[in-house]
């Protein structure tokens, strides 16, 4: 299907309707147009745009700094990505270390 609803976009992308309209007050997202109802209607392009964005936001970026990865040229997004790669190895080690120290506390008790 190449034009989703607002509601088989947030089915299909994994997104909260509020998602999506906070991607459009932020200018991150428009839909293309709106159907004979009304509802408002996304092409492919905005569907990946949002796919994006989720995905972004899930690694650790905020609205603000999606905005500038949005803008970026390769070369910057991929710095970008790399720094924030190497922030959650940082967060996943030191979740795995406060896991450790759970599971001694468990045997200690």
């Amino acid at each position: 299907m190449a034009v989703m609803t607002l509601r088989q976009v947030c089915d299909t992308c994994g997104v909260s309707r509020r998602a999506v309209q906070g991607y459009e007050r932020a200018g991150l997202v428009s839909a293309s147009r709106r159907n004979e109802r009304g509802y408002l209607l996304y092409d492919i392009d905005e569907q990946e745009r949002i796919r994006q964005i989720r995905f972004y936001q899930q690694i650790g970026f905020t609205i603000k700094e999606i905005q500038v990865l949005l803008k970026s040229s390769e070369a910057e997004l991929k710095e970008r990505l790399w720094k924030q790669a190497k922030k959650l190895e940082h967060e996943k080690k030191e979740k795995e270390d406060l896991i450790k120290k759970v599971y001694e506390l468990i045997e200690r008790l």
